[in-house]
């Protein structure tokens, strides 16, 4: 089994899956498990690197706009690479590849390729997303097994989650200009034990007014910028703490706010989600041991 992932959640799912071995291509964006680095990079950026963040939103509006891409995929060494397995999605054209685009190259590759489109929006799809994976590559109970740990994880978090009372939550997927989250977040957001004043389940992320925020008053505020790490996150933190009343939002004034690598946990729905849920479930339960002290 030869396989291509032009998505970082996909290349983890694989290497979950026991599948590293068959690996042959991925995007640029795989950066883990750390052994999927040496493989073929097989997709490119079109987006110049180092751009403010309101630059950056400014580029992709006006690209989805035109119906163009963000990304561009080398065809050469895909059919040079000539997979049995292409897995890609049609989700969010911000993420990766347009599906278009892949399109156009399957095209011209041999009728034997499978092309595998995964387009999760909640968590239950997300675990499906591993069982697709699993059972296109030949490997059902690999995938059932990888369900099984993924909901054991959650089920762990939600039990110890319901003892404590429900935070109000604002989660950002961008600071410049604010975004609410969306997808699978506001669940994730629901099991650690709050609630998101903001996104909703199974639904795409948003632009946020901040009087949104305001008035919601969120006890904790989590940052998790889409394909960010903490660091490049930090830089735009200035931006957010000139917001209006900013210093006055309950979650400012006790130092609940959070900051996560949103390019490794949160934006990728892949087996990482347990993780990101974890560590969430954990920042709200200081939050609210937090509270009870100063009682």
């Amino acid at each position: 089994m030869r396989i291509v992932s032009l998505l970082p959640s996909a290349t983890e799912i694989v290497c979950a899956l026991g599948l590293g071995d068959c690996l042959v291509a991925r995007s640029h964006e795989c950066d883990y498990p750390p052994e999927v680095q040496d493989r073929p990079v097989i997709t490119y950026s079109l987006i110049p690197p180092d751009l403010p963040s309101s630059e950056i939103d400014r580029i992709v509006s006006e690209t989805l706009m035109t119906h163009a891409t963000l990304y561009g995929l080398d065809l050469e060494l895909l059919q040079a690479l000539d997979p049995d397995l292409l897995i890609t999605q049609a989700l969010c054209s911000v993420c990766a590849v347009s599906f278009n685009s892949v399109q156009e190259a399957v095209a011209t590759l041999s009728p034997r390729t499978r092309v595998l489109n995964l387009e999760p929006t909640t968590l239950q799809g997300v675990m499906d997303t591993f069982q697709m994976v699993a059972d296109a590559a030949g490997v059902p109970e690999r995938g059932r097994e990888l369900v099984g740990w993924f909901q054991e994880r959650i089920e762990r978090v939600q039990a110890r989650a319901r003892a404590r009372p429900p935070l109000r939550v604002t989660f950002l997927e961008w600071i410049d200009p604010p975004f609410a989250c969306g997808h699978w977040t506001p669940e994730l957001v629901q099991l650690a034990g709050g609630i998101d004043g903001h996104g909703k389940p199974g639904v795409p992320s948003r632009r946020l007014k901040w009087d949104e925020v305001l008035a919601w008053q969120p006890e904790a505020v989590v940052i998790a910028c889409c394909g960010f790490t903490v660091e490049r996150t930090l830089q735009d933190m200035p931006i957010l703490e000139q917001m209006p009343h900013w210093d006055e939002l309950p979650a400012a004034r006790c130092g609940a706010v959070f900051v996560a690598d949103g390019n490794a946990y949160f934006s990728r729905p892949g087996p990482r989600l347990a993780d990101s849920l974890e560590w969430l479930a954990a920042q709200l339960e200081r939050c609210n041991a937090l509270a009870t002290l100063s009682v």
